[in-house]
């Protein structure tokens, strides 16, 4: 609170809650109503790194979703990243050679009520393709206009959109069509897309889009009659694992039956419109792919709740392709990418285990043991160790991620490949478990507990499993 300069005098921003305690101080919750502003206007509030901890930070977090089988991704822009300038960091890394993913980024507008003319500029700077197959630019959004953003918090009642979203949302599509610029909108909920959609149909009578590659980013709770009105646009729609963090929620306000196709990826499947898999990460759901495949092909959340039925479920090969060939269509790169076969990019990922055979439990810790980019290898681990590529120490010297790596495996995922998981845990738990010195019996050993399922049930078992009665009395 201190970083951003929010006090108990600082008013609530539009769209947006400053959760305070009784006395009126802010309790540092946030509260996004009806859209995400309040997010980047707080996170540009904060201090800035140099550039060099910028590059040092963008290569391991590259590195890291080499480690999980990531070649590829589409970025959807985000709030206060402005371009050109705050492009400069990751241009820099690729006129380096440095970066280990190809990146296909959209532009997203910046400032409410004057979207047009972000657009407007863009238009005369960068071309839809411009780049090559490492960096490229991928046309707009996921923000076109703040008045056509809804937002999805599912603990809260759904935003009505304001009755100007029509009028700013229909110049802005129609300079994109006009220039061929594909573009992707944010829509959480059916009546978003229902008035979103009325003007892309009103737009495209007057400038056919002609097989532009336009999409709806997200679509939880959309109908049929406007998946159809999608495919008869020739548009596509992203989906992501968001539910796989907020069933509960969603179950809580809306009900199991609607959250039974939330999103209905197989209607939307069998309109024959694109379907690609992601993650939204990292503002609202993580970067692991596997996490998202694991919620395509169980249709649980990661606290457990079933949402859907087998009817709304995906089979694996179907989920794969999703995450793997189909999205090219959402880059506009067909047949460049996304399979292994002749004349596509070299990109490949062994993985530690078969997604094809390894219980649905462990489709979510899958990792990769060697991720190649264009043949080359940007990342090895076990027995392809030493075909990584070096990297220098995570910078600041204090990062967590000197210490603890990045994505964290589940302490109890069990099996001899995890081993190296439980280790991790333990040693961590041992640095940060405040004893000045260990046990003269014992050591730090209680710091195992923290990543077991201590038996509280038991009072003798419960301080045998903390490793250390003596320190506990």
């Amino acid at each position: 609170l201190r970083a951003v300069g929010y006090t108990k005098d600082t008013p609530a921003p539009p769209g947006g809650e400053i959760v305070r305690d009784a006395s009126g101080n802010p309790t540092g919750l946030l509260v996004a109503k009806p859209n995400a502003t309040i997010l980047y206007a707080t996170l540009a509030k904060g201090p800035k790194l140099p550039p060099e901890y910028q590059k040092n930070s963008s290569r391991h977090f590259m590195r890291e979703v080499n480690r999980l089988g990531v070649t590829s991704v589409i970025d959807a822009g985000g709030g206060f990243q402005n371009y050109p300038e705050d492009y400069s960091i990751v241009e820099e890394l690729h006129r380096d050679g440095q970066l280990t993913v190809r990146i296909a980024y959209n532009l997203f507008t910046q400032k409410p009520k004057e979207e047009l003319k972000d657009f407007s500029t863009w238009v005369g700077q960068v071309k839809p393709g411009a780049g090559d197959d490492t960096y490229r630019h991928n046309g707009a959004g996921e923000m076109l206009v703040y008045t056509a953003a809804d937002f999805e918090d599912f603990r809260v009642e759904r935003p009505d959109m304001p009755s100007t979203m029509e009028g700013d949302l229909e110049p802005v599509v129609r300079l994109l069509a006009e220039n061929r610029w594909p573009w992707r909108l944010h829509a959480t909920y059916n009546e978003t897309i229902t008035r979103a959609l009325d003007v892309f149909e009103k737009v495209n009578r007057d400038v056919p889009f002609n097989g532009l590659h336009w999409f709806i980013d997200h679509a939880e709770t959309i109908d049929d009659r406007n998946i159809d009105r999608i495919a008869a646009l020739g548009g596509g729609i992203a989906v992501q694992h968001r539910m796989a963090y907020q069933g509960e929620d969603f179950v809580a306000r809306y009900g199991e039956r609607a959250a039974e196709r939330s999103p209905p990826v197989r209607r939307m499947l069998a309109a024959g419109l694109p379907v690609g898999a992601g993650t939204d990460a990292t503002r609202v759901a993580s970067y692991n792919p596997w996490v998202s495949l694991s919620w395509l092909v169980t249709g649980k959340t990661l606290g457990g709740l079933s949402l859907y039925p087998a009817a709304n479920r995906l089979d694996r090969e179907t989920a794969l392709r999703l995450w793997t060939e189909a999205n090219t269509w959402f880059s506009t790169e067909p047949g460049k990418k996304g399979q292994i076969a002749p004349g596509q990019l070299a990109d490949v990922a062994v993985l530690s285990d078969d997604f094809f055979v390894v219980p649905e439990d462990g489709i979510q810790d899958i990792t990769s043991v060697l991720t190649l980019l264009g043949g080359k290898p940007v990342h090895g681990d076990k027995e392809f160790a030493d075909l990584a590529p070096p990297l220098p120490p995570a910078m600041p010297d204090w990062s967590p991620v000197r210490s603890y790596g990045g994505y964290q495996m589940r302490a109890d995922a069990g099996g001899s490949r995890h081993a190296f998981a439980a280790e991790a845990v333990t040693a961590a738990a041992a640095a940060s478990c405040g004893c000045a010195t260990g046990c003269g019996v014992h050591g730090h050993a209680h710091a195992a507990a923290w990543g077991a399922n201590v038996p509280a049930s038991d009072a003798g078992s419960f301080w045998g499993a903390l490793g250390c009665s003596c320190w506990a009395f």
